[in-house]
């Protein structure tokens, strides 16, 4: 008798385990699930296997071969196209010209398939089914027979009200050859949903074998872990690899175990694995070939595949781990989670119950991982980036996540408060605003929605209506894919330190305040706050020199909503402006245009039209670029001199706000002026802090983000630019001519990979070799010298380190540079020979 085992099935429930294997693949207690199958056939005397495959084929074929190694002969019918249960043996049907059984050859059983043959051949049958009674047939389909066996009736997948037995198909199935002539080759076809009731209707005698042996279908995560435990418990009668020694524990070939004890069964450890002294291997641990457990770590109700790294400390709980993963040290891996293949887990990271991280993906130190990671490649310890939360629009950012982070903010704020929002133009932002309006509702905080408008009308409105907070949700103006929230606290600055790990807190351990049916929040529009904006702009502004010196410039707003702003203070300072670029609703065209192409086009504008100057908006209208009038660029650098030299010739007095990474020449250029340097760390939340402070009258980077703390202390793109005319205004010589007159900073920035768990030590070690030089560590370690200053920062959202060097010369920047980054590379270096001894 010929058997055919069906292992085309893809598992797509059962990922991550069969993202990159399919279904038959799947190990229970150290085989794959199919070879367990093939066992059962060769026990049952059925020694010529057809194996069905479809989904990676070459996976099942390269570990089965011909059969030989497991005693039986194994041939391959390879679907080409999809061919349903039917479909998949007709293929076959060339070689099948006797009684023959179809089994699935990813689900678990030890049904004696002789009796089942038995049956079939005294009753004459030309089919017959396996049947199984269970407590939950909702997921297979029923089969009702009569007294003597005999099928009468069929249903897939009822509901309870259709329940009228509790027999389901297995999918073990005993044939006659000659019911495939039934079975069409050109299209899909199904055993129990086509073939089996056609035959019932055409009178053919169909038969129910109902068995009490063990069967269990491997179609989710929670079935998988099921089957591997009671094989454990001896509830399937399978061969299992290894020697059994009291209380069910198998114990391969070669493995590295200091004491029995540290075993409590039932558990099965495969060949070569490794459980060092002191580690603990509980109840219900399935450990395959090559795993190794170092000291005090601890398995619990897990399976784990093959040449998977458990480090010290570590804690698997009631999960699944593929193969080849990599667990850090004091990783906690919570109940119901599942990781596939080749994941690197950082040390002292959390995998939250139920999450599912697929292949490849790698999370770092301390990360806790509270979502699934399927398409992303690296899951990050940090909730807050630089500036926000970012991530690829519905990748990194969904509205899942959205209504979850703005939960977190609710319940860090108190019931009541009152959180004003604003949104770019694009869907994606919508969608994520509107699903961040419902994560506050639901904890009884108040949302003021301005819909389209740029953050800085945002930030004004929360700051002269006293609101508790603010978000603006946007679009990077690197990549119009990567979608921005920016938080806000009065009075418009960056979220502070404190309030974000308050946010984080909330949003990571999930503890959400959930408001009754009658305190849910609510939601409102204010009216004329851009016309507000304008005219509280316009105060601060001197607009009889601005009018009498007539500037005509050329304005691009970068599809930024500050064309629903700009003319409103345009207009009563009667400025011309050429416009490029406004905002357009929704469509695509408003992300054709990039920063660089924007500037490129408003370069020709200028010379074509005369212009005194063009200025380029971000797609947040936060970041500003200037042109000057012959149609050049203005470095970034060169235009916050330029700030700074006509306040400086205006007269004004007061303190401007630097980070340590802008260049010295900012002190060279205010002394003997009313004007004091003040130098913040380079984080834009601290940046804006120390711009709302008593005196502060300017704060800036390079970048194009410039404040000015009259008026709001915050970025803000249409301020920068009236407040640039206004100085200016009393001058009569062309923006070109100033900009030649300006100190050449000799900055160089080199950036430099480091590892995320290198960061603490390359920053400790720098600072025990600096100890004796002059440094400043307001923020990262900056040295300074007789030739200049250098500087290393690590980086918050990447594995990377800045460095930072100014020199008297140029000759001078590259050699600082170049003498702190060799000393940063010899410490990682001697960091990586070290670890690599160690092991």
């Amino acid at each position: 008798m010929k058997a055919v085992v069906m292992a085309g099935g893809e598992g797509t429930r059962l990922r991550p385990l069969t993202s990159n294997q399919p279904k038959p693949m799947v190990p229970i207690v150290g085989k794959p699930c199919m070879e367990h199958i093939v066992d059962l056939l060769r026990h049952n005397g059925i020694e010529d296997v057809i194996v069905t495959v479809a989904f990676l084929p070459q996976a099942i074929r390269s570990y089965f071969g011909d059969g030989e190694s497991l005693g039986v002969n194994i041939e391959y019918s390879v679907e080409e196209s999809p061919l349903g249960t039917a479909g998949s043996v007709r293929l076959a049907s060339g070689k099948l010209d006797d009684t023959f059984v179809v089994i699935s050859g990813d689900a678990l059983t030890d049904v004696d398939l002789q009796k089942v043959v038995e049956f079939h051949r005294e009753k004459g049958a030309a089919v017959t089914i396996g049947l199984k009674s269970v407590e939950n047939p909702l997921e297979f389909g029923i089969v009702v027979t009569d007294d003597e066996g005999r099928i009468e009736r069929f249903l897939e997948k009822p509901s309870w009200g259709q329940v009228f037995s509790d027999t389901i198909n297995t999918g073990i199935y005993v044939l006659e050859p000659e019911v495939l002539r039934h079975v069409p080759t050109d299209r899909p076809y199904d055993f129990s949903k086509e073939l089996f009731p056609l035959l019932l209707e055409m009178g053919r005698p169909l038969y129910g074998y109902v068995f009490e042996e063990y069967w269990q279908d491997i179609g989710n995560l929670e079935q998988f872990r099921q089957a591997n435990f009671d094989a454990l418990d001896g509830a399937v009668q399978l061969d299992v690899p290894g020697i059994r020694l009291r209380g069910n524990v198998w114990l391969g070939e070669g493995v590295e175990l200091d004491d029995l004890d540290q075993i409590d069964g039932p558990a099965f450890v495969g060949n070569y694995a490794r459980v060092a002294p002191g580690a603990t291997v509980a109840p219900y641990s399935v450990l395959s070939a090559g795993v190794t457990l170092r000291e005090r770590a601890r398995t619990s109700r897990s399976v784990i595949d093959a040449s998977t790294y458990v480090g010290r400390s570590a804690v698997v709980e009631g999960a699944i781990i593929g193969r080849n993963c990599d667990v850090g040290s004091h990783v906690l891996v919570q109940e119901g989670a599942a990781i596939g293949d080749e994941v690197a887990l950082g040390a002292q990271s959390v995998v939250h119950p139920g999450v599912r991280i697929y292949p490849y993906k790698e999370v770092e130190t301390g990360a806790q991982v509270t979502e699934s990671l399927i398409f992303e490649t690296r899951q990050s310890s940090r909730l807050f980036g630089r500036d926000g939360v970012s991530g690829l629009i519905n990748v990194d950012v969904t509205p899942e996540t959205a209504v979850r982070l703005a939960a977190a903010l609710g319940t860090a704020l108190k019931r009541g408060d009152r959180v004003v929002c604003s949104r770019d133009a694009p869907p994606g932002c919508r969608m994520i605003k509107r699903a961040m309006i419902a994560g506050l509702n639901s904890t009884g905080v108040d949302v003021a929605d301005l819909r389209v408008l740029p953050g800085a009308v945002n930030r004004h409105l929360l700051k002269t209506e006293s609101f508790d907070a603010g978000f603006h949700v946007g679009v990077s103006y690197t990549d119009p894919e990567v979608v921005e929230i920016r938080f806000f606290e009065y009075p418009g600055i960056q979220l502070t330190g404190p309030m974000q790990k308050e946010i984080a807190k909330h949003f990571t351990r999930l503890e959400l305040r959930r408001a009754a049916h009658n305190a849910i929040g609510s939601v409102s529009y204010p009216a004329r706050v851009r016309e507000t904006y304008a005219q509280d702009l316009l105060a601060t502004l001197n607009r009889e020199a601005i009018r009498n010196h007539g500037f005509r410039i050329v304005v691009d707003y970068g599809y930024s909503a500050a064309s629903y702003v700009l003319p409103l203070v345009f207009g009563p300072l009667r400025v011309e402006a050429i416009s490029a670029h406004a905002f357009v609703a929704d469509t695509a065209a408003a992300g054709s245009s990039t920063l660089r192409e924007s500037i490129g086009q408003a370069k020709r504008l200028v010379r074509a039209v005369g212009a005194d100057l063009g200025a380029v908006f971000d797609r947040a209208a936060e970041r500003l670029f200037l042109i000057d009038e012959q149609g050049r660029e203005i470095p970034v650098e060169q235009t916050l001199l330029l700030f700074l030299r006509l306040l400086g010739s205006n007269g004004r007095r007061g303190k401007l706000a630097f980070p340590v990474t802008v260049t010295s020449e900012v002190e060279r250029m205010v002394k003997g002026s009313g004007l004091e340097i003040v130098r913040t760390p380079a984080g834009l939340g601290e940046l804006t802090q120390h711009a709302a402070e008593d005196g502060v009258v300017f704060a800036g980077t390079v970048g194009g983000g410039y404040v000015f703390p009259e008026f709001l202390p915050a970025y803000d793109a249409v301020a920068s630019l009236c407040k640039l005319l206004e100085l200016l205004a009393p001058t009569e010589r062309p923006v070109s001519e100033l900009v030649g007159e300006l100190p050449v900073p000799t900055l160089v920035h080199r950036q430099l990979p480091c590892p995320w768990a290198m960061k603490g030590l390359v920053m400790r070690v720098l600072s025990e070799r600096l100890r004796d030089r002059e440094l400043d560590l307001t923020d990262g370690i900056k040295v300074f010298e007789e030739r200049g200053w250098a500087q290393v920062l690590p980086d918050p959202d990447e594995p990377v380190v800045h460095i930072y060097a100014e020199g008297k010369t140029d000759d001078d920047s590259q050699a600082l540079e170049a003498e702190l980054r060799a000393l940063v590379e010899e410490i990682m270096q001697t960091e990586e020979t070290g670890a690599a001894a160690v092991t």
